[in-house]
């Protein structure tokens, strides 16, 4: 009977409760370990503090004409990196603490499960990362316009491409284990892809970030709201977002897929 009961509870279990779960699950982790929470923040300005008054000292006047650009460049790197660190780490965690077959019982499947924690890293990234613009523009003594609709809409296509990447890493993490110092390496070369002259140089706009970093400096500098964008524009940008994602996805599916016929999965 208590059998019948737990199953027919497993099966009234939708996605609505494992995004619920998820993200209270990843609030709980940010309360209740505040020394990592702050210390990310920390780092994150340490690391600006060293770009702007390092920089100011050497440049002088050039850097601070430019100042708008860096301050929004370093806003959406943080973002792509909290969404890809997350993502890849979180999977390679779950490989070190011998957690990832759990994942598997799940009635969802680990691949639905890692998306929506995926998710819920891109939400609680957002806040960081604003926190740290807020910062940003107060130590700086910079304004930006910030038209909230568009800087959202651009800001989370461009990451959800970093997403990709996240899945894609974290799959060959679990497929090859330790792979920490590959994953540390690609987070310094999303620095390129934010910096990345996408509106200048053919083909760049289909690069992770690459476009959308274009757009939001227009957005966060110059003012352009999401409907001003030109629709080409808009359409690549979604069409790399869910492409990239979608990418990712499979790559990590495959190689999940494989590290289970290898009975690699739950090995390290």
């Amino acid at each position: 009977m208590s059998g019948a009961g737990a199953d027919e509870r497993l099966q009234r279990a939708t996605y609505t409760d494992l995004a619920r779960a998820v993200l209270t699950r990843e609030y709980l982790v940010f309360v209740r370990y505040p020394a990592n929470a702050v210390g990310g923040i920390v780092v994150a300005l340490f690391f600006f503090g060293l770009i702007f008054y390092g920089g100011e000292m050497v440049a002088g006047q050039a850097l601070t004409d430019s100042i708008e650009g860096i301050v929004v460049g370093y806003f959406l790197w943080t973002l792509a990196v909290g969404a890809y660190a997350s993502t890849a780490n979180g999977i390679q965690s779950e490989v070190q603490w011998g957690t990832l077959e759990r994942h598997f019982l799940t009635p969802f499947g680990f691949g639905p499960v890692a998306l929506a924690k995926g998710v819920a890293t891109l939400v609680r990234t957002f806040l960081t990362s604003t926190l740290i613009l807020v910062v940003m523009l107060v130590a700086t003594g910079t304004s930006l316009q910030i038209p909230v609709l568009t800087v959202v809409v651009v800001a989370t296509l461009a990451v959800t491409s970093v997403l990709g990447l996240g899945f894609a890493a974290g799959g060959v993490a679990v497929l090859y284990k330790r792979i920490g110092s590959w994953l540390n390496l690609l987070q310094f070369g999303l620095v390129l892809l934010v910096s990345a002259p996408a509106f200048d140089l053919p083909g760049l706009q289909f690069l992770p970030l690459a476009l959308g970093s274009a757009m939001l400096q227009r957005a966060m500098v110059n003012g352009t709201r999401l409907w001003e964008f030109a629709p080409l524009e808009l359409v690549i940008l979604v069409c790399v977002a869910g492409g990239y994602l979608a990418l990712g996805y499979a790559v990590f599916t495959v190689t999940t897929r494989r590290a289970r016929r290898l009975g690699v999965l739950g090995d390290y």
